[in-house]
C-alpha cells in the first residue's frame, strides 16, 4: 500500500483529516477553481473538474460552495487567475521519495518555505526529476475489511476494469488506471460498498521500510507540507509496519 494511503490511515486514526476539514476545503476550492478557468465549467467535457467536484464530495463540501468556485473560475473573479502549478521533488528521512504538488501566486515565497520544511525534517529539495520516475498516477479507493469480502472485491473491481486489488492491515486499496477509476468506483458504489478514501493521485512502483524514529519524522515532514497554504497533495514511498503505525497513531 503507498506511502499517501499508510499516511492517510493514520490521520483518520488521529482525527487529523476533521480536525482540517478548514483548510482541506481551501485546498480543493483552489483546484475546483482552476480546473474551471482552464477547462470551462462543464462538467462532461472538463475532466478534471469532474475529478475536482468528486474529491470535494468527498470531504462532505457543501453544493453552494462548490458552483462559487465553478463561478469564479469561469467568470475570472479575483483569486481565479495568477495561480502556477509547480510540482517540488526531494528526499525525506531515510532517503524516501517525495512528490509536493502547490499552486501558488508566488513562487519565490512558496520554494523558500518548502525548502525549510524539507531541511527541519530530515530532509532535502531535490532537482527536478529526482524521483518523479518513481511514481505512477493512478486512481486509489480504499476500503475498510469490514465492508466486503476480498474475493467478492477483487472478482468485482477486476470486472469493472481496475488493475489491482492490495491487502495490508486493515484495509483493501483498488488500484485504477486514471481514465478507468471513475467508472471502478462507480460500481463499487452501487454495491453499497463504502469506501474510507477515494482518489486520483501518485502512486510508488517501490517503497522504503521505515522504523520507529524515521518513520515518525517522516510523518511530521508529511505533516508540515501539508499544512502549507500553497500545497495541494504531498506523495512519498515510505512503508511502515503495523505495529510501528499503531505506535504513531495512538
Amino acid at each position: 500500500m503507498s506511502g499517501h494511503s499508510k499516511w492517510s490511515t493514520i490521520k483518520r486514526k488521529k482525527g487529523a483529516i476533521d480536525a482540517k476539514r478548514g483548510k482541506i476545503f481551501t485546498k480543493v476550492i483552489k483546484e475546483i477553481t482552476l480546473a474551471a478557468r482552464l477547462g470551462g465549467g462543464d462538467i462532461e467535457g472538463n475532466s478534471r473538474l469532474r475529478q475536482a467536484i468528486m474529491a470535494a464530495k468527498e470531504e462532505n463540501m457543501p453544493k453552494d460552495n462548490i458552483d462559487r468556485a465553478i463561478k469564479k473560475g469561469i467568470g475570472g473573479g479575483e483569486g481565479a487567475a495568477n495561480f502556477e502549478e509547480i510540482t517540488y521533488e526531494g528526499y525525506g528521512p531515510a532517503g524516501v521519495a517525495v512528490l509536493v504538488e502547490v499552486m501558488t501566486d508566488n513562487k519565490n515565497r512558496t520554494v523558500a518555505e518548502i525548502r525549510h520544511i524539507f531541511s527541519k525534517h530530515g530532509g532535502n529539495l531535490g532537482e527536478n526529476g529526482c524521483v518523479s520516475w518513481i511514481f505512477s498516477k493512478k486512481g486509489s479507493i480504499v476500503i475498510d475489511k469490514k465492508a466486503v469480502e476480498e474475493d467478492a472485491l477483487m472478482e468485482l473491481a477486476l470486472d469493472a476494469g481496475a488493475e489491482d486489488v492490495q491487502s495490508e492491515g486493515n484495509e483493501f486499496e483498488v488500484i485504477t488506471d486514471p481514465s478507468s477509476f471513475e467508472a471502478v468506483k462507480k460500481v463499487i458504489d452501487a454495491k453499497g460498498i463504502k469506501h474510507l478514501e477515494a482518489r486520483i493521485g501518485m502512486i510508488p512502483s517501490n517503497t522504503v521500510k521505515l522504523e520507529l524514529a524515521k518513520a515518525e519524522q517522516m510523518l511530521k515532514l508529511m505533516e508540515k507540507l501539508e499544512d502549507n497554504d500553497d500545497v495541494q497533495n504531498v506523495y512519498a514511498n515510505f512503508d511502515i509496519d503495523e505495529d510501528v503505525m499503531e505506535k504513531l497513531s495512538s
